[in-house]
């Protein structure tokens, strides 16, 4: 009988590799965990800890009309050192702002500037540092900040209040044209709930209130893309126990 040569062995491998076969009950729970996660959020604060990291796209808070939670008090006028993780990459940058009294902020206006591929558009052009808004009364901290930066220390103003908030929202530019109404697709919003006290400790930081509401650290961020980074790792096990199954099969 004719030995198999190289090229049927082969063939014949393909062949058996192919063929549908019935998997252990603990396959489909794995395939599950395969599925790539919805959108971890394109960015969230991760300190300090914001009132939410969910519906980021919620103006101007994300989880619209969400309640103040984790607030923290500081001292009028130090400086707070604002971080966040940029989970999803998009062209754009971002904008810190400050509101006194509640969380309501100024939208980036509707202008003339390109898209994030240089295509003419009409995204904002204008670098607003230091601006208030009359309609709202926030102020915009730091405008503009380059799309890559991940930490800023803020420094806060100079004043007392006991209702007031700091925003961060990441401008995107891929997905001409901008909008800047509540259904728009190109803002991302997180805010940190604040008391400035001239009673608190100076040299920034100021832990979270007791009682103030969930560790909104601990909630999964959600958004609008989809993010598979983090299930790369079980994909590669998975292929790794797919071909020993399939070499213990054909052997």
């Amino acid at each position: 009988m004719r030995a198999p040569q190289p090229r049927e062995t082969m063939l014949r491998s393909v062949e058996l590799m192919l063929q549908p076969r019935r998997l252990p009950m603990r396959w489909p729970a794995l395939a599950v965990l395969l599925i790539p996660s919805v959108a971890a959020a394109h960015i969230r604060i991760t300190s300090p800890t914001p009132r939410s990291t969910t519906d980021l796209k919620d103006q101007h808070c994300g989880a619209a009309g969400s309640a103040r939670a984790n607030v923290h008090t500081l001292a009028p006028g130090s400086v707070l050192h604002l971080v966040w993780d940029e989970y999803i990459v998009h062209p754009g940058w971002f904008r810190v702002s400050f509101q006194k009294n509640g969380d309501i902020f100024e939208i980036p206006p509707i202008s003339t500037g390109p898209s994030g591929t240089g295509a003419k558009s009409n995204y904002p052009t204008e670098d607003l540092t230091g601006k208030t808004d009359p309609t709202s009364g926030s102020q915009i901290i730091a405008d503009r900040i380059v799309h890559g930066t991940l930490s800023l220390d803020v420094t806060l103003p100079n004043v007392e209040c006991n209702n007031c908030t700091l925003q961060l929202i990441q401008m995107m530019t891929d997905k001409p044209p901008y909008s800047s109404d509540a259904a728009s697709d190109d803002i991302y919003f997180a805010c940190v709930d604040l008391v400035l006290s001239a009673s608190a400790p100076t040299g920034g930081g100021g832990a979270a209130d007791a009682g103030a509401g969930a560790d909104a650290g601990s909630a999964a961020p959600s958004g609008g893309c989809s993010a598979a980074g983090a299930s790369s790792g079980l994909v590669g096990l998975a292929l790794v126990g797919l071909r020993r199954r399939r070499h213990r099969a054909i052997g």
